[in-house]
């Protein structure tokens, strides 16, 4: 499914179409950006680099913890073993999610560097073509009736596979340039056996964010109608 090697004492995990070229430089923005090769960043709790490589465009990110306890750990976890490491699993779950057929960005590697008992963690997505978040779009203007459906049969489809994602957002959920709707960020996300209960909290996951980014954005084209026609086309594709 995936190759894994050491580089200099850090574990590296590759798709294999990629494995032979991939070096530790793949994981350094100053090295893409010293080759002029950023063609994009995104702000989050940690910047996004998007870079260019040959015919592949991929982002780069860094593993950062959040709360209170990233404003002491910032990016340190503690290590158990590989198959325990976040980066592990996330790399792990995307590589089974894309032999599943799910749309999700291939996996292209992921750089796990020890040192001790403290591990700090990078991975690499291939872009999605011309992708737009559900936040972006919403922020312009308001979603036509058959991207709406399509967003609830893809996420029905995630969850009728046992797909469960610890942070179902609209910044998480996004349009390719040929309308199909891809799902990201999937770290502590995991397979599980299809259940009501955490499908619905992936849900009242999704609608918090609605909430709060409306609360953020004046003006987002988006109303209570939406989110019930979402909600219909959800359930009449749920399996379960």
């Amino acid at each position: 499914m995936f190759k894994q090697h050491i580089i200099d004492n850090n574990i590296i995990l590759s798709h294999p179409e990629h494995t032979a070229e991939i070096g530790l430089e793949w994981f350094d923005a100053h090295y893409w950006q010293h080759h002029n090769k950023i063609v994009g960043t995104k702000k989050g709790r940690a910047t996004a680099w998007f870079f260019q490589h040959q015919q592949l465009t991929a982002v780069l990110r860094h593993y950062w913890r959040g709360g209170l306890i990233g404003k002491l750990l910032s990016d340190q976890y503690l290590y158990f073993s590989l198959e325990h490491t976040r980066v592990y699993k996330e790399f792990s779950l995307m590589s089974q999610l894309l032999a599943l057929g799910l749309n999700v960005p291939k996996p292209i590697a992921a750089k796990i560097s020890r040192c001790g008992l403290i591990y700090r963690g990078d991975i690499i997505t291939q872009a999605i073509s011309g992708a737009q978040s559900l936040l972006d779009i919403l922020k312009h203007r308001a979603l036509a009736n058959d991207e709406l459906l399509t967003i609830a049969q893809t996420i029905a489809h995630f969850h009728n596979h046992g797909v469960y994602h610890a942070d179902l957002n609209i910044n998480n959920i996004l349009f390719d340039d040929t309308g199909q709707v891809y799902i990201i960020d999937f770290d502590r996300g995991a397979i599980k056996t299809p259940s009501k209960t955490w499908q619905q909290a992936n849900i009242t996951r999704l609608a918090r964010s609605l909430q709060k980014e409306l609360g953020r954005h004046q003006g987002m084209h988006w109303q209570q109608s939406d989110w019930h026609t979402f909600i219909d086309e959800y359930q009449s594709h749920i399996t379960l």
